[in-house]
C-alpha cells in the first residue's frame, strides 16, 4: 500500500465525474496517472477494448451511477460480493472496482515493459458479470477510522518492544519520500468527498506504508521465533484495517448518498 491503488483513483474519479463535479478530460487524466494508457475491454456492445472516457460514458449509460473498491487478499473478501469468477480475478489483480446500479465489475490488467527507470505501464480494465449484493466486510467511515486508531495504538506498542517499527536510513528515506509526494498532490481524493474520508484515507496510507516498511526491513530486533511471530501477529490486523479504512474512504461518497435516502 505504498502507492494510491489504480481502483481507487478509477473509483473516486469516476464518482466525481458520475455527480458531474469534473469534466471527462480532467477524470481520465487523473485516473491515468503516470501510466501510459488505461483501455476497458469486455464493455456490453464494445467487440473491442476502448478509452477511458467512452468506457464511463458507456457505463453510465448502462445504469452505473456509483463506483465501489475492492481490495481483497488472501482469506479476506475485502469489497468483493461475487460471483466466485470476479472474485478470483479480483483476488488475483489484489484490487477491483464494482459498479453500483448495474451488476458490473473491473478488474485492472496491468502490462509493464522497458528498463529500471523508464518503465512504460498500460493498464487494460475487465469489464466483469458481478452480484448485487453489500460488499464484504466494508465498514462505515467511523467505524473505519475508531478502528485504524485503535489499531494502529496496539501495533506501534508491539513493534516498538520488537524494534522493527521502521527505522534506520532506509526507513526515514521511504518516510521522506512519502510526504513529498503528500505535499505534492494534496488532493488526495476527488471533488466530492467529505473532508474526513479524506483524513482517513491519509491516515490508512501512513499507517500502510509503516507496515511495508516493517515487513521490508526484514526481523529487525525480532531475532527469536516467537518474536517474529509476535511481529507477525502485529502487522496483520493493522495491515487489515488499513486496508478496510481505504476501501471506506473510497465508497464514503456512495455510503453518504445511500443514508441519505
Amino acid at each position: 500500500m505504498l502507492t494510491e491503488p489504480r481502483s481507487g483513483r478509477l473509483a473516486a474519479w469516476g464518482n466525481a465525474l458520475l455527480a458531474g463535479l469534473v469534466s471527462p478530460d480532467d477524470a481520465v487524466l487523473a485516473i491515468v496517472g503516470e501510466d501510459a494508457a488505461h483501455r476497458v475491454e469486455g464493455l456490453p456492445g464494445e467487440p473491442a477494448p476502448v478509452g477511458l472516457t467512452l468506457a464511463l460514458g458507456r457505463l453510465r449509460a448502462l445504469g452505473v451511477t456509483a463506483l465501489r473498491v475492492a481490495l481483497p487478499a488472501p482469506g479476506h473478501p475485502l469489497g468483493l460480493s461475487g460471483p466466485p469468477e470476479f472474485n478470483a480475478r479480483a483476488l488475483e489483480a489484489e484490487e477491483a472496482v464494482v459498479c453500483h446500479g448495474a451488476a458490473f465489475g473491473l478488474v485492472p490488467e496491468v502490462h509493464e515493459a522497458g528498463p529500471a527507470g523508464d518503465v512504460h505501464v498500460e493498464v487494460v480494465w475487465h469489464v466483469l458479470p458481478v452480484r448485487e449484493a453489500p460488499p464484504a466486510d466494508v465498514p462505515s467511515l467511523g467505524e473505519a477510522e475508531r478502528e485504524l486508531a485503535e489499531a494502529l495504538r496496539d501495533a506501534t506498542e508491539v513493534l516498538s518492544k520488537l524494534d522493527v517499527a521502521g527505522s534506520g536510513p532506509v526507513a526515514e528515506a521511504a518516510i521522506d519520500a512519502y510526504r513529498a509526494r503528500a505535499e505534492r498532490g494534496r488532493e488526495v481524493l476527488a471533488p466530492g468527498y467529505p473532508p474526513r474520508a479524506v483524513r482517513v484515507l491519509e491516515l490508512a496510507q501512513r499507517v500502510g506504508l509503516l507496515v511495508s516498511l516493517a515487513y521490508e526491513n526484514g526481523h529487525g530486533g525480532a531475532v527469536s521465533a516467537s518474536e517474529m511471530a509476535a511481529r507477525g501477529a502485529a502487522l496483520r490486523p493493522v495491515e487489515r484495517t488499513a486496508r478496510r479504512a481505504l476501501v471506506a474512504a473510497y465508497d464514503s461518497v456512495v455510503e453518504e448518498r445511500e443514508r441519505g435516502r
